[in-house]
């Protein structure tokens, strides 16, 4: 079962996003809200979560994994949908990604291809989008950008 990360969870959760290849920047930033999952044993076996933007209308999806020995099962396609979620919720209309990788998973959730000059745009504060920045890996990276739906307690 998923449940926040709390600052007990940070060290694990590193290690996790570490071996799944994904960045670890920021994690106990206020902005970046993140999820996990542990096995009965206590190992990290699921992450998912959203940096939401100084605007408060534009989220970046990020550390969303599974466990590669529990890959198959739909797991991904859940937690994905949970940082979706739980981004609408936090008022975000507009989510991003970073994925060199997945991005036939992203476009099975509504995620299209963008630019990363666009992503950067939207979200200039964003954590990641600093450090890429700063690496100078923004140029080679491929985001990816889909409306969010308005949660019903907004449109009431």
């Amino acid at each position: 079962m998923l449940h926040p990360a709390a600052s007990a969870d940070l060290d694990d959760l590193a290690a996790f996003l570490r071996t799944a290849d994904l960045t670890v920047a920021a994690l106990a930033e206020p902005a970046v809200h993140l999820w996990l999952e542990r096995d009965d044993a206590g190992a990290v076996t699921a992450t998912t979560g959203f940096e939401l933007g100084a605007d408060g209308a534009h989220a970046l999806i990020r550390s969303v994994a599974v466990r590669p020995d529990l890959r198959g099962a739909g797991d991904g396609l859940r937690l994905a949908r949970f940082a979706l979620d739980r981004a609408a919720d936090a008022g975000a209309r507009e989510a991003w990604l970073f994925s060199r990788r997945s991005g036939g998973f992203w476009q099975k959730l509504g995620f299209g291809p963008t630019t990363t000059r666009a992503l950067a745009a939207a979200l200039p504060d964003a954590h990641q989008v600093q450090l890429f920045r700063s690496t100078g890996q923004l140029d080679r990276e491929v985001a990816w950008r889909r409306p969010l739906p308005v949660p019903a307690s907004f449109t009431a």
